[in-house]
């Protein structure tokens, strides 16, 4: 028989390292009617959403919108239109989603070098310019936040130095836009992709970017119009064309850009959240949303550490809005996040590849970046340790959150 019954999902408190609850204005907006793709109110909303985005990202790059699809599809588009079969990429790996660019550069045909720190560190700049100076690549990629080590990469001077060895700059900042401090224009980026489930506050779905004019200036060397709707005024790149349509840039910047040139049907829906995503953010302030990310993810940490368990990594370069704790010796992990899941509807994490099954990871993103869920998520903690045979302190979490809210207002 075939399942006919309405999708009633459980409610779900989510805290680990995204996704995340959506903001309820988020799926509001989500819930309006489609409008056709070059209806003028549909376009003029596209055009808005451009320029909400350019706050968000601290950018006044013209080439700020949305590619349709996760999060990764926003860093395949980059890496896909930007990388000629044979160009060099160079790309520091502190954690999982390092080796994920690697791989994709792979995909797109590049001659892929990496250089690595341990999972819990992160590079100096001095490092990175070694490299580049070795390898002399087309392209420097790396990741400022990756949730599976909870480590923040800083970017700060790569930027200058990227400029003096004309190196291409793209960084993924989905894990970790407007939760930390980013800077697309005075760090001197090339290209940023990010997606809207961590702090931005929304569900997977769509991956806004931004890349500067020297990044598009050279994409369009690749740029191919497709038969059918090209005219006479339309001529192709002289650079290998992309082999990705879909999500080949310059046809995207066409349909984006003033010619409005057909591309694929705008997934509107996904429009309208992203671009509610960013007005929340930019009604809250960008600084004052980083300012609560840190303000709530101190106040989870405090009560990890009252609770007796040991924090993973180097907490001087932790992202604001995710932490990760080692599973206590003699303490099943999956019998404790199981326990917070079933019993009490809070989901956190583990990680991946030399951390699965040794560390939990807690996130205090978006909308669940609230004293309500931090509490909650540290009293339902504490009870399952107890419950699952815990030796350490017990009682001690929400307690010691609330004196780091009190300290902290």
């Amino acid at each position: 028989m075939i399942n006919t019954q309405a999708l009633n999902p459980p409610p779900r408190l989510l805290m680990g390292p995204g996704p995340i609850n959506a903001d309820p204005r988020v799926l509001r907006a989500m819930s309006a009617q489609l409008i056709g793709q070059y209806d003028p109110a549909m376009t003029g909303f596209m055009n808005e959403t451009m320029a909400r985005y350019r706050q968000v990202f601290k950018t006044q790059q013209q080439w700020t919108l949305l590619i349709d699809g996760t999060s990764r599809a926003g860093i395949e588009a980059v890496l896909v239109s930007a990388i000629r079969p044979g160009d060099k990429v160079l790309i520091p790996v502190f954690g999982r989603f390092g080796h994920l660019l690697a791989e994709i550069s792979e995909r797109a045909g590049a001659e892929v070098h990496t250089i690595e720190v341990p999972w819990g560190d992160v590079f100096k700049p001095e490092q990175i310019e070694a490299a580049i100076k070795k390898v002399q690549p087309k392209m420097l990629a790396i990741v400022q936040g990756d949730t599976s080590t909870t480590m923040c990469q800083p970017l700060s001077e790569l930027g200058a130095i990227c400029r003096a060895h004309d190196v291409l700059f793209y960084s993924d900042a989905t894990a970790s836009i407007v939760g930390n401090e980013f800077k697309t224009d005075e760090w001197q980026l090339d290209a940023v992709s990010v997606g809207l489930q961590k702090c931005l506050g929304g569900p997977s779905g769509s991956a806004p970017i931004t890349l500067s004019d020297r990044f598009v200036d050279w994409i369009r060397k690749r740029r191919r119009v497709e038969a059918g709707i090209r005219t006479e005024a339309h001529q192709d790149g002289v650079e290998p064309f992309i082999r990705s349509n879909y999500f080949d840039l310059p046809m995207i910047l066409d349909y984006w850009g003033e010619e409005r040139l057909n591309h694929h049907t705008e997934a509107t829906t996904m429009l309208y959240g992203a671009s509610e995503c960013a007005r929340i953010v930019l009604e809250e302030g960008v600084d004052n949303c980083i300012a609560r990310h840190k303000l709530h993810g101190d106040a989870m940490l405090a009560g990890l550490q009252a609770l007796g368990l040991k924090t993973f990594g180097d907490l001087s370069h932790k992202m604001n809005n995710v932490v990760a704790v080692y599973i206590p010796d003699g303490v099943n992990g999956d019998a404790v996040r199981s326990q917070m899941l079933m019993d009490f509807g809070i989901e956190i994490g583990t990680s991946f590849g030399p951390l699965h099954g040794k560390v939990w990871r807690i996130g205090t993103m978006g909308y669940n970046a609230r004293k309500s869920a931090v509490l909650q998520t540290l009293s339902c903690l504490d009870a399952c340790l107890a419950a699952n045979g815990y030796r350490g302190p017990k009682g001690e979490a929400a307690t010691a959150a609330l004196a780091w809210y009190a300290n902290a207002g």
